[in-house]
């Protein structure tokens, strides 16, 4: 099979969906082209590829393919280069109806990893935890770099600099890192979150967890969350929640949300009245921005100040670790493209195997998520 590598063009955009590791187990049995500059943003060469096993083509060569590897979803010009039939995989954001359709009318078969279900069998192939996990520590770091003063505890013979009180938002993925990247920098943790069970990992990583207890049996089975993910608690747990979290916040030096449900707006954590409560010179990191983000005051791919407080609103935060988000995102398609190829290395796509049923966007110009 040819399977190719295109450059990304979506502004910001800086990973590549095949790196020389990956290309160099594909290229062991098929043919892999690679568009000239495409790993260029996650420091990757052109040169490396070829070491590696892959033909290097320019941009008008690079479409047509049995197998296309992207990270994001492709435009409108890119579509049209693309032969009908031709798979594709990335993520391709399956809630973009528009872009599905568009897709579906092109004839192509794509697979967008991000509906790739939480079970055990997939967990290679996890790109939302796999990219969440980067956008986790770069938030930690985006906010020491923005916070104007240390994040550990120093004595000094000038005197002692109290450490920074940093309260995590969502203790998803992005969450966990977060809470770990900070502990390493010696930040004083808080967490809050939804899901009772991830109070264990709280504390595990030496943070402490706010608890805001459950009243009723509905509030306790929907704080469970269903698929690994959260779901939106009743309003009345909610305004407890955003009470305790406004005395937390008034504390802290350094909050970072990372609260998002799937196909759904940010639920809002933080708002106005909270951040004029809390510390000139405290910083908001909010990886929801691109979803409406966890506070209103959010602005998307800008770092403004409102009521003295910095509050960052840089969405993909996995980009600006390009290198390493590119390594972990190409083993995660590598694990995908087992599943679609069979040990005669042939194309084989099993529409009742339960990871490749819930990916599938379309296939033969039918529309299969609408």
């Amino acid at each position: 099979m040819r399977i190719s590598v295109p450059a990304e063009t979506r502004p910001g955009e800086t990973r590549v969906a095949a790196t020389p590791e990956t290309v160099k187990k594909l290229a062991a049995k098929h043919q892999v082209v690679v568009q000239s500059g495409a790993g260029l943003a996650a420091s990757v060469t052109d040169d490396a590829y070829v070491a590696a096993g892959a033909q290097i083509v320019p941009a008008d060569a690079v479409w047509a393919a049995d197998v296309i590897l992207k990270v994001r979803a492709p435009n409108p010009e890119e579509r049209a280069r693309i032969a009908p039939g031709t798979v594709v995989i990335g993520m391709l954001n399956p809630f973009d109806a528009e872009n599905n359709a568009a897709m579906a009318t092109a004839g192509l078969q794509a697979f967008a990893l991000e509906a790739v279900p939480r079970i055990t069998r997939a967990q290679s192939m996890d790109v939302l935890s796999s990219q969440a996990n980067i956008a986790g520590y770069k938030a930690v770091m985006v906010a020491a770099n923005t916070y104007q003063r240390f994040m550990p505890m120093l004595m000094t013979a000038a005197g002692t600099v109290k450490a920074a009180r940093v309260l995590i938002m969502g203790v998803g993925v992005a969450g966990l890192q977060a809470i770990a990247t900070a502990k390493r920098l010696g930040a004083v943790i808080e967490a809050s979150d939804v899901r009772p069970p991830v109070k264990e990992q709280v504390e595990s990583l030496g943070a402490k967890f706010i608890d805001v207890p459950y009243l009723t049996d509905e509030e306790k089975e929907i704080a469970q969350g269903v698929g690994g993910y959260a779901r939106p608690m009743p309003a009345d747990w909610m305004r407890r929640q955003s009470e305790l979290v406004h005395e937390r916040a008034r504390l802290a030096d350094i909050i970072i949300t990372t609260a998002l449900i799937p196909g759904r707006p940010a639920p809002v954590l933080i708002g106005e009245e909270t951040v004029k409560a809390m510390k000139p010179g405290s910083v908001i990191v909010d990886l929801a921005v691109s979803q409406g983000g966890n506070c209103p005051l959010s602005e998307l791919n800008k770092t403004v100040v409102k009521h003295g407080v910095h509050i960052v609103g840089e969405p993909d935060l996995a980009t600006h670790v390009a290198a390493d988000a590119s390594a972990l995102y190409a083993r995660n398609v590598l694990d995908f493209l087992k599943l679609i190829i069979d040990k005669e290395d042939k194309l084989v796509i099993d529409r009742e195997d339960e990871i490749l049923k819930a990916t599938l966007l379309c296939s033969g110009g039918e529309l299969l998520r609408k």
